[in-house]
């Protein structure tokens, strides 16, 4: 079992910034990726940005020169940065862990989510 801890969300001007973090508790799974999802309201949640042990990311185009994902592997810990914020990045973002055992099957596991709200 793993669990995703989040902090960070909260209410800034637009053009302000945030950090969150993510902390996943676990001593038995390796963690393959981590990453964030965010879903506004009367819409899918959709990918924000991802990063795979191996230093790879992905990010969605609204988010491209904003936002900065990492990963402290020491603390199991996913951080994204989000400079330059805009009204549309208001939504409750959510972490993502996909991990695995060796050889053994990914699981994925999602944190409760935590609310981004950017005024205008």
């Amino acid at each position: 079992q793993v669990q995703l801890v989040e902090s960070g969300g909260g209410l800034v001007q637009a053009g302000g910034s945030l950090r969150l973090s993510c902390a996943a508790s676990s001593t038995i799974f390796n963690i393959n990726a981590m990453g964030w999802y965010r879903q506004a309201p009367g819409k899918q949640r959709e990918l924000v940005a991802t990063e795979t042990n191996g230093g790879g990311t992905n990010y969605a185009d609204s988010v491209k020169g904003r936002f900065t994902i990492s990963i402290d592997n020491a603390k199991n810990t996913v951080y994204l940065q989000m400079n330059g914020l805009k009204p549309e990045d208001t939504a409750v973002y959510y972490c993502k862990a996909l991990v695995s055992r060796p050889a053994g099957p990914v699981y994925q596991y999602w944190g409760q989510g935590t609310q981004v709200t950017v005024s205008s």
